[in-house]
């Protein structure tokens, strides 16, 4: 490695190892403000890897020269045992014919489709919402996750399935991507794992979780055609005419169900946080949805009619981006100005760390929807602004989560009134998304325009 880019000791890296599966994020933000834009590190003290924010290497890595990078070991191993062969855990040609065969369940027709889907698990949700809500303060992240899987859930799988099979899927989900974060960041602890029946205890809760989706999924073979993303995935062929199998369209869907839902959910949460933070803007989000929707629920359709509260959940997917980074490995040697790649090198583009850069935003720390007017886009340095990734493998379900986190946030916004339960510690904890580490608690009341109204899907519906 040239001398150009700093390093990390390995010595450091080990030591720093627990606070880095503490808390990854403070860490690397530490590493930066002593090393610059672009480090070298060790995962664990094992792994090397060059961490970036520098935009035209990230640009170069995730686009530009993308062919040269492929999902690195964390994906394709770690991710890739629990979830199976789908668009998150492959790269190269298999990869390509999978992403041209499912963003077709992601265009504007099926979207319009899934929005009464949606819609109809929301008013469910909300139901539950109300009663909860009854009982005093409460912690919204969990809250919004059921919310957001449970959406993501029927979408995929459409009005039979379950919610104690939702309930499954989602706590399985979230053990095994803490134990993916542990085995990654840790990597020392991994034989300790296998011989301590961990990783067998884990592997079990996935099995369990996999036959209760291939259930529906076999089920459905049987079953008159349904307008979700399950049938967009059954009725999806290759050159040869041939469609994907039970198990790929297990391992996609699941795949699918991870990525969906905990980046709105997560996005959601912290949009709360900061509209209670700001009251002026949470009247002007507020207004806006009222002005275009009046009472009636937001669909596909509506999306674009919401300019200042796009601003705001882009500045808020700024501040908190879910995807704190995008790893990748080098396949042949490469160059980018003077960072040197050597084949076989993990790069780790610091989504958090680009979001949160002097050299790019002004006061990075501050929340400022002006940021997103449409007139400064133009204006902004390309790949310093990656909420959903960038380049080919850019996230395929972008669209959904805004429609998503549109679609909840009306709801609440124009159902409830809320506020922060004082003398909170709110801190982010970056584990496969970076979530709130010990929750976000406040208070939630009906508003009076909503009090007589018995539909849960959206006030005056």
């Amino acid at each position: 490695m040239p001398a150009s880019i700093p390093a990390v000791s390995r010595l450091r890296s080990f030591t720093d190892s627990t606070a880095m599966a503490r808390n990854p994020v403070k860490v690397l933000s530490t590493y930066l403000d002593n090393y610059g834009d672009t480090f070298r590190f060790y995962l664990g003290g094992l792994k090397g890897a060059i961490v970036t924010t520098n935009p035209d290497v990230i640009q170069h890595v995730l686009k530009t020269n993308s062919d040269n990078y492929q999902k690195s070991e964390i994906q394709v191993k770690r991710m890739g045992h629990f979830l199976g062969k789908g668009l998150l855990t492959t790269h190269g040609e298999p990869w390509k014919t999978q992403r041209r065969l499912i963003q077709k369940g992601f265009d504007r027709k099926q979207l319009d489709a899934l929005s009464a889907i949606m819609q109809d698990s929301l008013a469910e949700s909300i139901h539950e919402f109300d009663r909860r809500i009854e009982n005093g303060p409460i912690d919204i992240y969990p809250q919004l996750m059921e919310m957001t899987f449970a959406m993501v859930a029927r979408s995929l799988f459409g009005a039979r399935l379950k919610r104690e099979d939702i309930d499954l899927v989602s706590r399985t989900i979230c053990t095994v991507q803490e134990f993916i974060v542990r085995q990654t960041l840790q990597p020392y602890l991994n034989p300790w794992f296998a011989v301590s029946g961990e990783l067998k205890k884990h592997e079990d809760l996935r099995e369990r979780a996999d036959s209760v989706l291939l259930n529906y999924i076999k089920a459905r073979r049987f079953q008159a055609p349904g307008s979700d993303l399950l049938q967009s995935l059954m009725d999806a062929r290759y050159a040869d005419g041939e469609g994907m199998g039970d198990a790929l369209v297990l391992s996609e869907s699941m795949q699918l169900l991870v990525a969906g839902h905990e980046t709105s959910s997560n996005g959601l949460s912290w949009l709360l946080y900061l509209l209670s933070m700001h009251p002026e803007t949470l009247e002007r989000v507020r207004d806006e949805f009222g002005s275009v929707l009046g009472d009636r629920p937001l669909s596909h359709g509506d999306v674009m009619s919401f300019p200042f509260t796009t601003q705001v959940i882009q500045e808020a997917l700024r501040l908190y981006p879910p995807f704190w980074m995008i790893d990748r490995m080098a396949i042949n040697d490469d160059r980018v100005g003077d960072v040197v790649i050597p084949a076989g090198s993990m790069v780790i583009v610091y989504v958090y760390g680009a979001h949160h850069a002097r050299r790019a935003w002004d006061s990075p720390e501050e929340f400022r929807p002006e940021r997103f007017v449409k007139e400064k886009e133009k204006l902004r340095t390309p790949f310093t602004y990656l909420p959903f990734g960038g380049g080919p493998r850019v996230c395929i379900g972008n669209h959904y989560a805004m429609l998503q986190i549109l679609m909840i946030l009306s709801t609440i916004l124009r159902r409830y009134a809320f506020q922060l339960v004082p003398r909170q510690d709110i801190e982010a904890r970056a584990m496969v998304i970076l979530r709130p580490k010990q929750g976000i608690r406040m208070h939630f009341t009906r508003t009076l325009a909503t009090e007589g109204n018995a539909a849960p899907a959206a006030p005056g519906v």
